[in-house]
């Protein structure tokens, strides 16, 4: 089982190398992270968009575009779409978001001919190493799926899921969390916290345990389980999945971790043919090539699924 960061990064060197595909890959920063992720044996690239724009940022930044594939597109959409399509016919192995906008990129993603859109569900993975903690902590959905449906939470487990078995977790232990740990009538998250538990009781959600609703106190902090009496529960601090009610609480979760804690973190698009790396510009190099990283991951477990 992987514990950090660094534990994927030695499971990914143990495997074939992968290729990332970039669309409009003039853009610093990824400059940066493909360039790292070179030299680190994590992937190499194909970057797709304007080499003219390209070529002084890779200078600025001392980088030799001739280690790299370049694809000459002008245009970013026709970029978005030849870059999606390296993916999509297996010239690459995974999908990275460059100098275009969120909706453009992701409609390259659901293009019907050359995408990557499969009959799943999409929703986005954030996994965290934190200083203190044991382990990898998955979080979802705090990006994608505004308000997710019963169904959709049902979809976001098995997609999460996916990526922790991935990571090496044979059995992850997955908390849909609410404000309290017990069903209430009135609160909504709590109702369907309690239907996915007994959904997966009816093996209808399989490859892990789910236990809500519970606070996210219990979820993680087993001190905290103790002195509530939950350490009777499936799951009393010792979550390796955290499923959020919706996208205000999973983003302010997750804007907290990576603004206070002394965290590292990789964040993934899934419910694709390949991974999809949708990283934001405020992001770091290092989140940037944590998420490459957790792609090549990915990569390696869907080829052998």
């Amino acid at each position: 089982m992987s514990k950090s960061f660094d534990d994927l990064l030695s499971k990914v060197s143990s495997v074939s190398r992968k290729k990332v595909s970039v669309a409009v890959a003039q853009d610093g920063p990824v400059l940066e992270a493909v360039e790292e992720a070179r030299v680190r044996g994590i992937a190499d690239a194909i970057l797709v968009g304007d080499k003219d724009k390209m070529e002084p940022i890779a200078k600025e930044l001392g980088i030799d575009l001739g280690n790299f594939e370049v694809v000459d597109v002008k245009d970013d959409i026709e970029a978005a779409t030849k870059a999606v399509e390296l993916v999509h016919n297996g010239t690459a192995d995974m999908y990275m978001k460059g100098l275009i906008d969120t909706k453009s990129f992701l409609k390259s993603v659901l293009n019907k001919e050359v995408g990557l859109r499969t009959d799943k569900v999409l929703s986005h993975v954030c996994v965290f190493e934190m200083k203190g903690r044991e382990g990898l902590l998955f979080l979802s959905d705090v990006a994608f799926i505004p308000y997710p449906t019963l169904e959709e939470k049902a979809a976001i487990i098995e997609n999460t899921v996916d990526i922790a078995h991935a990571c090496g977790l044979e059995c992850p232990k997955v908390a849909p969390v609410a404000a309290v740990e017990v069903v209430n009538p009135k609160m909504p998250a709590t109702v369907e916290a309690d239907e996915l538990t007994k959904m997966n009781e009816e093996g209808k959600i399989t490859g892990c345990i789910v236990d809500g609703p519970l606070s996210l106190d219990i979820a993680i902090d087993k001190e905290a389980a103790t002195h509530k009496g939950a350490s009777g529960r499936k799951i009393a601090g010792d979550a390796d999945v955290i499923l959020f009610p919706d996208i205000h609480a999973g983003n302010l979760v997750y804007k907290a971790l990576t603004h206070l804690v002394d965290c590292k973190n990789g964040n993934i698009l899934t419910g694709t043919k390949a991974p999809v790396i949708l990283t934001s510009r405020s992001d770091s190099k290092e989140v940037k090539i944590n998420s490459l990283v957790l792609g090549a991951i990915v990569a390696e477990h869907l080829k052998n699924a």
